[in-house]
C-alpha cells in the first residue's frame, strides 16, 4: 500500500500513445483510502523551473532523494490505479504536505 506524502514514479503516455515516460507524482489521498481502494489520488511533480507550484528540494524529503529540485503542481490532480506505480522515490515532510493541501483548498474554495 502506498502512503499519503509518498512520491512515486508512474508511466505517462505520450499524446500519440507511441510510448511513455516515467514521471513523479505525489500521493495526496489518505492512507485509509489507499488501503481500501485500488486507486490513489495524486498531484503532478515537474522539474521545469518555469512552472508554478510548491517548490521542493531534497531537504524537504523525510526519505529518499529527488534527482533535481522540483515543483509540486497542486492544480494537476489525477486518480490513478496503484498497480501502475513503477517505484517509490521517497516521502515529503508534513510541512510540504500541509502546503499542498492548503493550495488545493485555495483552488477549490467557494467564493
Amino acid at each position: 500500500m502506498y502512503r499519503q506524502g509518498e512520491i512515486v514514479l508512474i508511466p505517462v503516455p505520450f499524446t500519440d500513445l507511441s510510448s511513455s515516460k516515467k514521471r513523479p507524482v505525489l500521493i495526496i489521498s489518505s492512507d485509509k483510502y489507499n488501503a481500501e481502494s485500488q486507486d490513489m489520488i495524486v498531484v503532478a511533480i515537474t522539474s521545469n523551473p518555469t512552472q508554478t507550484g510548491i517548490p521542493i528540494i531534497n531537504s524537504d524529503m523525510i526519505s529518499g532523494q529527488l534527482p533535481k529540485p522540483s515543483i509540486i503542481r497542486s492544480d494537476k490532480i489525477y486518480t490513478l490505479n496503484q498497480g501502475i506505480v513503477v517505484k517509490s522515490i521517497g516521502s515529503i515532510s508534513k510541512t510540504v504536505q500541509d502546503s499542498v493541501k492548503s493550495e488545493i483548498y485555495t483552488l477549490i474554495e467557494l467564493s
